[in-house]
Order: structure tokens, then sequence, then C-alpha cells
């Protein structure tokens, strides 16, 4: 990226910068897209096991599997183009992370700099914790969901409308789980020190379970307390590793001007 002196840069050039990045996140994600297509079969054979077993129906040559069905001419196009799509937005995730951090990435200092990469870095992981965690609780939340359908009524549920459901829960459990990198971020960086991450604790507890109670696409208290819980102690980790850090700086700070 062209700068002027001081990492300034006028503001057509951002907008090019912002472009040309994008244009690049959307390449990537289209060509991890690759992937979700190929492997199209085994993907919704692991979604769709909480309500039926995919792959024993498509053995058996059955024309459904449990109450899940597909509508309309292009519905079974739609469905491998979206599942595709969303496939490689989340393995792509890491690279198109890069992009976004490559292009604030002038505006920040050496250190800073290096800081971004350790987010980027710890970002991956645990969103695929909070991921992996919405799945496995996939089952327990369509139990609930399935318990209030009447006794003579049969509960119908297109594929679609189910995918919706279930990339919805991952993805909230993968970003919930972003919480502690994105508030040591802003520590490391200088934003926000450790004492008032933690000084609010009872404010930022009751917005956890708000946040869980709001968005939570089961609503009952198991699930709640599933994402409500880690997220509660990954805060206050959040705030004990900031406070260390700060330690450290005003250490070294202390330090330095001693020198002087």
């Amino acid at each position: 990226m062209a700068a002027t002196s001081g990492g300034r840069m006028p503001l057509l050039e951002h907008l090019r910068e912002f472009r040309r990045r994008v244009v690049r996140s959307s390449i990537i994600i289209l060509i991890a897209s690759g992937f979700g297509w190929y492997f199209y079969n085994q993907i919704i054979t692991t979604l769709a096991r909480p309500v039926c077993d995919l792959r024993k129906a498509q053995a058996a040559a059955a024309s459904h599997c449990g109450s899940l069905y597909i509508n309309g001419v292009l519905g079974p196009l739609n469905l491998q183009i979206k599942v595709a799509l969303l496939t490689g937005l989340i393995i792509s995730a890491p690279l198109w992370l890069y992009q976004f951090w490559a292009f604030i990435a002038p505006g920040l200092h050496r250190k800073e700099k290096r800081n971004s990469i350790l987010f980027i870095a710890s970002a991956t992981p645990f969103f695929a914790l909070g991921a992996t965690l919405g799945y496995l609780i996939l089952p327990v939340a369509i139990k609930v969901l399935f318990g209030f359908t009447p006794n003579s009524l049969a509960n119908l549920v297109k594929f679609d409308d189910y995918l919706d459901f279930v990339l919805r829960i991952i993805l909230l459990f993968g970003l919930a789980f972003e919480l502690p990198i994105f508030l040591v971020a802003l520590n490391l960086i200088g934003f926000i020190s450790g004492k008032a991450i933690l000084r609010p604790w009872r404010v930022w507890v009751f917005g956890i379970t708000l946040f869980t109670a709001a968005f939570t696409p089961t609503g009952d208290p198991l699930t709640m307390a599933i994402l409500a819980v880690p997220l509660c102690l990954f805060y206050f980790a959040a705030g004990g590793i900031a406070l260390l850090v700060d330690r450290r700086r005003a250490k070294r700070e202390a330090n330095e001007e001693a020198e002087i």
C-alpha cells in the first residue's frame, strides 16, 4: 500500500486499497467454496445428523429422511450453492481476516501489527471452538423445539430453513467465543485497561445473559447456559490477562523513565 509520511494515505487511495482487499477476500472465499461444492454430500450428511441419518437413508435409497425435505425445481441447486458458499466463508476465515488486517496494518505501529497477527492467530481456534460447541448442542436444541409439536401433527422441515437454523447456532457460538480475543486485543493495542474491563463486571454478566437469551434460537435455559457460562468465564479470563499486561506495561515504562 502506498502511504505518505507518517503512514497516512489520501482518502481515494484508502478506497482503492479497501476495494483491492475486498476483491481478494471474495476470490479467496470463492476458491474455498469449491471445497464445499466438492464435499457437498459429506457436509449435508453431517449437518443433518441431529435430525436424521442421511447417509443411511441414501444407502437404502429412501424417498425421505426424517422430517427434512427440499422443495422446488431449483431447491437442490440453491441448497448446494448455499452450502458451498457458507463452507468457503468459514474455512477461509484466516485468509480473509488477514486481508482485513493488511488493510488496517499500515496505520498501526510495529508492535500493534504484531499484536494484530496474534489476534488473527487466536481468533481462528476460538471461533472453531465455539462453532464446534454450537454443533454439539444441536441435538438438544432440536429435541427441545420439536417437543412443542402436537402429537397429532407431523413437523416437516424444509432443508433450507433447517440449514439456516443450524448455521445461526454455529455462527452465534463461533462469534460469541471471539469476545475474549477482542478484549485482549484492545488491551494490547492500548485502547482499554484491565481495570476498565473488569470494573463493570455485573453489567457484563447481565449483558452476556441478555445476549444469549435474545439471540439463542431455541430459548431454552440449557442452551443459554451452555453459551453464557463459557462467555462469562472467558470475560473474566480476558480481564485477568489484561491486568497482567497492564502490570508489565507499567513496569516497563517505569524502567524506561528510570534509565532516562
